[in-house]
């Protein structure tokens, strides 16, 4: 009866442990979408700033050319009338204007090779954003198209598993599932572990002479006086029943050794 309840509370267990990884799972797949769709938000953000950016920049550089072309167009004008000009005054004054025009002219040509210079470093950018989001939409509609299907698929593998967790529970007397269900809300899984050598293998500590004793002549359920989690010897029930971490773990050690 000892072993067959031990049995059950392992089974009981391996099912736990598959619903936590579903239930995560079911979780986690509409957050990797949510993320998706962030980045998309992200980059369509970006995106507009640069557009409204390069607008402004364009705008900005025929401005500069209109003003440099306008300006050139007083500059001849001041030219032709410079040799008619009847006196000394007049002709200075003529040339300091021409010679601001030139000057000014010379400043927004500066400006516009700076201007020019940013529309092309946005242009790179804005190209660089086009091909994440080429990326990032082909992503974003593979995980949108696959998501409804995984998670009916995997609300149908949890609800298969509740089903078996349901007759696992069923299988272990009342008093034995309280304390399991009780020791499971209160520390981090596993919840039954076995026991080899004296050493608990939830919390890697020997546990009292006395306790492991008893735990070897199998007449009742024992919880481990260091981290409270139930115990069994390994020697109790099959190899298999092992929890898969615990034999990978156990297989390292000799590894080690």
């Amino acid at each position: 009866m000892y072993e067959k309840q031990i049995e059950q509370l392992v089974i009981l267990q391996k099912v736990d442990d598959e619903i936590i990884l579903l239930e995560s799972e079911i979780d986690q797949a509409p957050k990797d979408v949510a993320a998706l769709e962030s980045r998309h938000a992200s980059l369509t953000k970006r995106k507009a700033q640069i557009d409204e950016k390069l607008e402004m920049l364009t705008d900005q550089q025929k401005r500069l050319e209109l003003e440099i072309e306008e300006d050139d167009v007083k500059v001849k004008k001041s030219k032709s009338k410079l040799m008619m000009v009847g006196n000394t005054k007049e002709y200075h004054a003529m040339m300091r204007e021409m010679d601001s025009l030139e000057k000014l002219n010379r400043l927004r040509e500066d400006e516009k090779i700076a201007v020019m210079e940013e529309i092309a470093r946005q242009k790179a950018a804005l190209e660089d954003i086009e091909d994440k989001f080429s990326t990032l939409n082909q992503e974003l509609e593979e995980k949108r198209a696959g998501l409804k299907t995984r998670l009916e698929e995997a609300q149908a593998e949890l609800d298969k598993l509740n089903s078996q967790r349901k007759k696992a529970c069923d299988a272990i007397p009342a008093p034995i599932l309280s304390r399991y269900e009780f020791i499971r809300s209160r520390l981090e899984h596993p919840v039954i572990v076995p026991v080899e050598n004296a050493v608990c293998f939830g919390c890697n500590i020997m546990i009292p002479p006395q306790i492991y004793n008893d735990l070897q002549r199998g007449q009742q359920i024992i919880s481990c006086p260091n981290c409270q989690r139930l115990i069994f010897w390994i020697e109790h029930i099959p190899e298999a029943a092992k929890p898969e971490a615990m034999q990978q773990a156990a297989k390292a050690a000799a590894a080690e050794a």
